[in-house]
This record gives C-alpha cells, sequence and structure tokens, in this order.
C-alpha cells in the first residue's frame, strides 16, 4: 500500500488509462523521472530506482524555508508523485542481478543513462531484450543511441543551442538565449512518453518489446525549431530573434506594461485589431494612413506605434484589459505570474492545482495534469517517494526477498 495525497493507506488498483503497466525507471533529475510521472498520473505502476545517494533532483530546490533537504526538494516531489521508490546500486552485480528479475515481470523500462555506461553494465537493450522479449526499453539521451556525437556529454542547455533553439529566443540585438527551468529535458520526457506508449500499443500487435530512442537535441529541432526550416530552405533565413514581439510583422504581435504588470497582444485578423482600437476609443493617431497598415506597423515601426499605446495600457490593470478584451472578443490575455495562476479562476474550476501532503515536506499545492478523460481517473494519488521507502514493499513483497535478505543488501551497499 501507498499513501494518497492526503497522506492516507492507498490501494493501487484505482483504476486509470495505464492501470496494470508495470513501469521501472532508472533515471535522474529531469527526463526520465518526468516520462514516468506522466504514465504514472495514468494509473501506470512506476517502481522509481534512485542510486542510494538520492536522486540529483533531491539536491536541487526550491525547499520550505530555503533549507536543503533531500526529502523536501519542491522540484522532487513535483516529478515523482504516483511512484513507488527504491535504493539499487546498479554499478554492482547483485544490484544488476535484482534489476534484471524487476524487468523479467516489466512492461517499460524508462532509462536517461549515457549509452556506454549501459552497454558496459550489461543493461543494454540487446542484454535486457533476452531477460524478458516483450520489454520495451526507452532511453533518453542528448544525442540518440548512434551517430559521430552519442557518447559526447550534453545537458538541457547544450541541447537548446544545438537543437536550434537557443538561436530564436532572445532580443534581436543581444546574444541567444536558453529556455528557462530545463524545458529541454520536460520536452524530451513528454516525447518518450508518448512514443513509449506507441511502442505498447505496436507490442500488443506483435508480441514484442522494442527499444525507444530519444535523442533531447532532435526533440528539440523538431519541436521547436523546426519552424526555421522552411524559413531557411524558402527565404535563406538562419533564424530570427524577436524578444518580447513574435509572428508574422502584423501588428500587434508583442507583450506591453500594464497598470499591474504586462499584457500579452494578439490579434491575427484585422476585426480583432479594429475591435481594440474602437475600445480604446479610436484614438486620433489610429485614423492617420500610417497606422492603419499593420503589416508596417509591425516590421517597420512598432516602437512608434506601441509608445502611443502606452498610456492607454498604463491607466489599465491586467484584469480590467483582460475583461474588457473579452467583451470585445479580442484575444488579449495577462502575462500570468505564479501567484495569479494559483488564484485563477478558469484552472480553479479545472482542478489543475492539488494539495499533497507529504510526511516530511508537508502540505503544498502541485500542478495535475493539463488534460481531462471523461472515463478513467488521472491524478496525485500519493506524494513522491521517501528514499528507499518502498524497498521492503519492492524487494520482499514482489521478488521473495527476506528481511533478513534486505539487511544484508544494505549492509553490502547494493540498497
Amino acid at each position: 500500500m501507498a499513501q494518497t495525497a492526503n497522506g492516507e493507506s492507498h490501494n493501487m488498483t484505482e483504476a486509470g488509462t495505464l492501470t496494470g503497466l508495470k513501469v521501472v525507471e532508472l533515471g535522474s533529475f529531469v527526463a526520465a523521472p518526468y516520462a514516468t510521472k506522466l504514465l504514472a498520473d495514468q494509473g501506470a505502476d512506476v517502481v522509481k530506482i534512485e542510486p542510494n545517494l538520492g536522486d540529483l533532483a533531491r539536491r536541487v530546490g526550491p525547499f520550505p524555508g530555503d533549507i536543503p533537504h533531500p526529502e523536501k526538494s519542491g522540484f522532487f516531489l513535483y516529478l515523482n508523485h504516483n511512484k513507488l521508490g527504491v535504493t539499487l546500486d546498479v554499478s554492482m552485480p547483485t544490484g544488476r542481478d535484482i534489476l534484471k528479475r524487476l524487468l523479467k515481470d516489466a512492461d517499460v523500462l524508462v532509462e536517461a543513462n549515457p549509452p556506454r555506461v549501459m552497454e558496459e553494465l550489461g543493461l543494454d537493450y540487446k542484454a535486457l531484450s533476452q531477460v524478458n522479449p516483450r520489454l520495451i526499453v526507452t532511453s533518453i539521451t542528448a544525442w540518440g543511441q548512434s551517430g559521430p556525437y552519442r557518447d559526447r556529454k550534453a545537458c538541457d542547455l547544450t541541447c537548446s543551442a544545438a537543437g536550434n533553439v537557443a538561436y530564436g529566443v532572445g532580443s534581436p540585438d543581444r546574444e541567444p538565449l536558453a529556455m528557462p527551468f530545463w524545458q529541454g529535458d520536460h520536452q524530451a520526457g513528454l516525447n518518450a512518453a508518448g512514443a513509449t506508449m506507441a511502442a505498447v500499443l505496436a507490442r500488443d500487435r506483435t508480441g514484442t518489446g522494442q527499444r525507444v530512442d530519444i535523442a533531447e537535441a532532435e526533440v528539440l529541432a523538431c519541436n521547436f525549431a523546426g519552424m526555421y526550416v522552411p524559413t531557411y530552405v524558402f527565404q535563406g533565413i538562419t533564424g530570427d530573434r524577436k524578444g518580447f514581439r513574435s509572428g508574422l510583422g502584423l501588428f500587434p504581435q508583442t507583450i506591453l506594461k500594464c497598470k499591474d504588470g504586462w499584457i500579452c497582444l494578439n490579434a491575427p485578423q484585422l476585426e480583432q485589431w479594429i475591435r481594440f482600437v474602437k475600445l480604446m476609443g479610436e484614438p486620433e493617431w489610429s485614423k492617420q494612413p500610417r497606422y492603419r497598415n499593420r503589416r508596417a506597423m509591425g516590421e517597420e515601426y512598432p516602437d512608434d506605434v506601441e509608445a502611443l499605446m502606452a498610456p492607454w495600457f498604463a491607466e489599465r490593470t491586467k484584469k480590467e484589459i483582460f475583461d474588457a478584451c473579452r467583451e470585445a472578443h479580442t484575444p488579449f490575455a495577462p502575462v500570468r505570474t505564479v501567484e495569479d495562476l494559483l488564484n485563477d479562476p478558469q484552472l480553479a474550476h479545472r482542478r489543475y492545482f492539488a494539495e499533497v501532503r507529504h510526511p516530511e515536506a508537508g502540505t503544498w499545492k502541485y500542478p495535475s495534469a493539463p488534460f481531462k478523460l471523461s472515463a478513467t481517473s488521472i491524478s496525485i494519488r500519493w506524494p513522491a517517494p521517501r528514499l528507499g521507502e518502498h524497498n521492503e514493499e519492492v524487494y520482499c513483497g514482489r521478488l521473495g526477498f527476506s528481511r533478513m535478505d534486505l539487511v544484508d543488501l544494505r549492509r553490502a551497499g547494493v540498497v
């Protein structure tokens, strides 16, 4: 039995879309944990394997009171709810044998380790498929399992650069920037979860598992930088940093300051822009030919137009503008802060945030799944595991070790 989000005992047979799917996670920090979190939230039975010192994410904040603690990292707690947690040193032969015993009955292994390391440990796909021919091994690395860069080290930041994402982020007169908060790792994990389920469906047809090879640099090149490829092929433009402006040059596609924050302006349809000009009271400047050519305003003199609009925005709050634009059917929106998100009525209506009580970290709000299913459960059923919390449940309850065996494994440093 695990614990629910309220800290109560929980029957793991609660129905979810992926109830019955057995997943083992052998990865640290973001990409692999995020992939398995997405599966666990839909009911998959996920066993998270950590080294004896714990997942690296346990050492990354934020921490309550800004006091580091391996059981209180908000980052770790968010990425790892709905999982059972065990410790295991797979660099030791006994640790590898135990892992293989776990995988004999598993559907999926999600791992994020260098290809050469897995090969040297005898844990590559070829070896594991002999242990369990139906096993799907999802491997998440920077460069993939093949190619001249395969064994080069990399991280989220370098993949962002290598995948052409950074070239398009930032101000046009400044250096390229990276995306915040390990977005590359999150995107790799998201793609890994989707590709894993495709492999599960394929196994239902073929009866055998396969390797799912996720290269983070490719994920970023496809998901974010793919739009630059036709621009280069058709126009010879290698990239385009627009800063707080974006889009195809039709004004407005920008962000402006208002009384209590910032507003994102986007009116792709001419009628939307006309309605907003009326909302502003049709100022005299808007009647001049110079300010009726939206492409020229967007590409040639956006600073001038924004300066003329600035006083109207400075007198109004985000909510006032957002509500007025709703009535005018103009798709402008406030630039939300985290505080705004936590108090947003739309997210509250959809129960996006859930309160989770962890026995050591306390009760905090966490984001839930960004989608709903009409007939099956998607929920935070219990909090992230404490380090080694489910060793006895998994090793003794599932694999048949005795409690004395577990004591011996601890003494030997295997768990």
